[in-house]
């Protein structure tokens, strides 16, 4: 059985503009390879070179040296995957999973979403966690993180 693989789990048109805008740093409607390895910086990655510059050969169809919205757009819509996209989605656990103890803590979804611009509080990231900590130990676990998820994406 085939899922829809939850790589970056933008469904929402603007959603995805904002996170395009967010990777867009000076505006122009194109990201360039300087962009989007300070991105991939922000968020922890050390992306060697020659990776940014296969992200950027995968994601930029027209061969322009850019990344525009349609193209982003495209690149992180749902694909098919043939495990159900369970590893894209524990690479994107792990990534919020700082200290890999299988548990992404207030604390960890708070340093994360600052690192990517979201300006929110631990106290919000405390609210945000308890609406999906279903055995109430304040911390979000693999299996809550995939059914948080897979409710997104209905």
């Amino acid at each position: 059985m085939s899922n829809s693989k939850p790589t970056m789990f933008l469904q929402d048109t603007s959603e995805v503009e904002k996170v395009f805008q967010r990777f867009d740093r000076n505006g122009d409607g194109r990201i360039s390879a300087d962009e989007l390895k300070d991105v991939l910086k922000a968020l922890g990655s050390t992306s060697s070179p020659e990776d940014i510059s296969l992200m950027m050969q995968e994601i930029d169809i027209d061969k322009d040296g850019y990344i525009n919205l349609k193209e982003f757009s495209s690149f992180i819509k749902p694909k098919e995957s043939s495990d159900g996209g369970i590893n894209e989605l524990k690479e994107a656990f792990d990534m919020y999973d700082e200290n890999h103890n299988g548990l992404i803590s207030a604390n960890e979804l708070h340093q994360i979403l600052n690192q990517i611009g979201q300006s929110c509080t631990v106290q919000d990231c405390e609210k945000m966690i308890k609406t999906v900590d279903a055995d109430g130990d304040g911390c979000v676990s693999f299996d809550e993180f995939k059914v948080m998820m897979s409710n997104n994406n209905k």
